[in-house]
């Protein structure tokens, strides 16, 4: 078991060597503090619970960062668990640690209705503690490593969504703030516990290869160092294999096995000056065969996370691809830690008003005018995604998501630039509004004062989120009464859809109630905001649909009380089928699901008595079964509930609406593959030019488990609507 003074020591020895000049007496105070507080606490393998706070420390001493922080690290759960309150601390230690530690606390502690509502209000809460005190941040990252470090003790189903989130949020987050060492850990312990088997065997096959490998790497380390002595230039060179995640990924986008890929060695030089660097990329070029394309240039146009580097790929004599990058080690120290390798406070600058976060507040300000869903799927876009970097005519430059089209430069230069835009100048010829840009772009935008504002059709072509909020925005004040029309027509559909009479909304007795639970004044207000595109008709139902449901089967009975089926009692347990289904008061019947509805454990069904083929199941907000709800066939239907089913699996289909882009079909297996999800069928059919759906069957054991589904398959790029299969 680990023991507190091996861990303790541990901390104190990446203390003396990454941050030499902390207050040690403050730093052993905190351990003393934390100690105390935490002292009735076990760990889940049964270690004292100080143990994670001290190695927490130890990670935060190891990227450089200051006393404050490393004794908020050693600080960070007792507000959350244990009696010490924001008061204690702050006397205790000040209020810049008091105020990290609540700022790390206020990122787990709320609750909310759904999960996207929770994922969004911790993460906009993460986004306002980084614009104020950026190490806030930099403690949860470090916080979330070591939880992967010890996930081994978790539940199987707490090690899936505790990884799942790391690697949606906060390996991406290190990304963005430039810690790559950290990035690259997160991601492949997360993987570990997402696809298990496929992590194996890629750790497998580089043990394996492991002695070949480390021949390679010295055979090409001690060509670059001879060259380097003998033209006089010093410097350090270091080989690796990429790391597992990284080559997980490759194989999964470009459809290779491990044998296949391109570069999986990756070699690092690291020299005195920038000069070095051109100098040093001249050499590599003229003893190996670069590879055309494969080149960037990412010291005169760093990353918007502060990345320096030279990287080319080339093949040696071997015919080996391998990719070699080039910097000084200043940028080193950026690309390894990247925002804690440029640390302000010990100048007393404020982080928060430096340039390199002003995308944190953009993202507080795009979240205003977006539901939890989008914004979480906008998210992963704009901050999470590759950048693609293009200029203005006088050379500034402009970073956007990759795939960003001249609507979304227009948005980033100004939001009155996109509202006036009538057209585009790309390298100085005339482009459409659909051109994907590329690196190095020179684009103009035309405006004009005529312009009639931004197309609807714009949202389906801008990538980034900022574009989308902008001219949503637009829409919202300047097209209120069109909007309304529009929402009105939109949401009317969507309820005849699902089989309910758009005349329920007119109910005085019901509407209130309803316009209560969305949140809107009236209706024209609702209608507006669906118009505008600021929340979807299938979400606006989802809210209300039992309530509509209910209000409908009250009418039903009002009219005509014959069907009691619409007022279901529950079941007489006394024949628990094979089936997993109870059926009241019928013995031994055969039982199948409806295909129209597909339902599974945790919906309310009902059942229908067929001709020669027993009861079928169908979920109770099914328009086939409610087209069926009359007097007529009153005594056909049958109250039925689920049994117990332990380890029983039910077959589902989902309907997914998104982008037609290439690896669409490969994104979602991999999505169903990463939850242990077994596909049984999917097949795809275009909708428009830039739209197509994917029907998907699959088995599940619930309806927690196939909204978890729904959840992750709404978080993959380019996906607009994720819904029940209705047919």
């Amino acid at each position: 078991m680990e023991t507190f003074e091996a861990h303790y020591e541990s901390m104190m020895k990446a203390i003396r060597r990454y941050a030499p000049n902390t207050d040690l007496e403050k730093v052993e105070r905190a351990v003393r503090f934390a100690q105390e507080k935490h002292k009735n606490q076990k760990r889940k393998d049964g270690s004292p619970y100080i143990i994670h706070p001290l190695a927490v420390a130890e990670i935060v001493s190891e990227i450089g960062l200051d006393t404050d922080a490393i004794c908020g690290a050693l600080l960070h759960d007792c507000i959350e668990d244990t009696s010490a309150s924001f008061r204690d601390i702050s006397e205790q230690f000040g209020q810049t640690v008091a105020e990290l530690v609540e700022g790390v606390t206020k990122l787990t502690r709320v609750e909310f209705s759904t999960l996207e509502e929770q994922q969004v209000e911790n993460l906009r809460k993460m986004f306002m503690a980084m614009s104020k005190d950026i190490r806030v941040v930099l403690i949860k990252i470090c916080d979330r490593l070591h939880n992967q470090r010890t996930m081994e003790y978790q539940t199987p189903a707490k090690q899936i969504s505790k990884s799942t989130e790391t690697m949606d949020i906060y390996a991406p987050l290190a990304h963005r703030l430039g810690m790559q060492k950290i990035k690259w850990e997160l991601e492949d312990s997360a993987l570990q516990y997402l696809d298990p088997e496929g992590y194996r065997k890629l750790v497998d096959y580089l043990d394996a290869h492991k002695e070949e490998a480390e021949k390679f790497m010295e055979t090409i380390q001690q060509m670059i160092s001879d060259r380097l002595k003998e033209v006089g230039i010093s410097g350090t060179i270091s080989g690796r294999i990429k790391h597992v995640y990284s080559i997980y990924r490759k194989m999964q986008t470009q459809h290779k096995t491990i044998d296949e890929l391109y570069d999986l060695y990756a070699f690092r030089v690291i020299v005195g000056t920038i000069s070095d660097c051109y100098n040093v990329l001249g050499h590599i070029h003229e003893m190996f065969k670069p590879v055309p394309g494969r080149f960037k240039d990412y010291i005169s146009t760093p990353k918007p996370n502060m990345y320096q580097s030279l990287h080319t790929t080339v093949i040696g004599a071997q015919g080996i691809p391998f990719e070699v990058q080039i910097r000084t080690k200043e940028m080193h120290e950026t690309a390894e830690y990247g925002v804690a390798a440029h640390w302000k406070y010990k100048e007393g600058v404020e982080s928060g008003d430096e340039k390199e976060f002003e995308w944190v507040r953009r993202l507080l300000e795009d979240q205003q005018e977006t539901d939890a869903e989008d914004y979480i799927h906008s998210l992963k876009v704009d901050m999470f995604d590759d950048e693609v970097f293009v200029f203005t005519p006088k050379g500034k430059v402009i970073s956007l998501p990759a795939g960003s089209t001249p609507i979304d430069f227009a948005y980033a230069i100004h939001s009155g630039v996109g509202n006036t835009m009538i057209g585009a100048k790309i390298n100085n010829r005339i482009a459409g509004y659909d051109v994907k840009l590329k690196n190095g772009d020179i684009v103009e935008i035309l405006t004009s004062k005529s312009a009639k504002g931004p197309s609807r059709d714009w949202l389906n072509l801008c990538k980034s989120n900022q574009a989308r909020s902008k001219i949503k925005q637009w829409f919202k004040r300047e097209k209120r009464e069109e909007n309304v029309v529009r929402g009105r027509a939109s949401f009317e559909s969507e309820l005849r859809r699902a089989g309910l009479s758009p005349s329920l909304l007119q109910d005085e007795n019901l509407q209130p109630e309803l316009l209560r639970k969305l949140s809107f004044d009236s209706l024209d207000d609702l209608y507006a905001a669906i118009g505008y595109g600021g929340i979807t008709a299938v979400k606006v139902l989802g809210k209300i649909r039992e309530d509509l449901q209910r209000a409908t089967a009250r009418t039903a009975e009002g009219e005509n009380p014959a069907p009691k089926l619409l007022e279901i009692k529950p079941p007489r347990r006394n024949n628990t089928q094979d089936s997993g289904v109870v059926v009241e008061d019928i013995e031994n019947c055969m039982v199948k699901f409806s295909r129209c509805c597909t339902p599974v454990p945790g919906d309310d069904i009902v059942g229908f008595i067929t001709k020669g083929y027993g009861v079928s199941i169908h979920r109770r907000d099914c328009p086939n079964a409610r087209a069926a709800m009359h007097p007529e066939t009153a005594d056909r239907w049958v109250n039925v509930s689920w049994a117990s089913a332990e380890g029983r699996t039910f077959p589902t289909t989902l309907e997914v609406i998104a982008d037609d882009r290439p690896a669409m079909l490969l994104d979602i297996a991999q999505t169903l593959n990463s939850m242990q999800i077994r596909m049984k069928e999917i097949f795809g059919k275009d909708l428009t030019e830039a739209h197509c759906q994917f029907t998907v069957t699959f088995n599940v054991k619930s309806t927690d488990e196939l909204n978890a589904v729904m959840t992750r398959l709404r978080g993959i790029q380019g996906v607009i609507e994720v819904s029940r299969g209705q047919n």
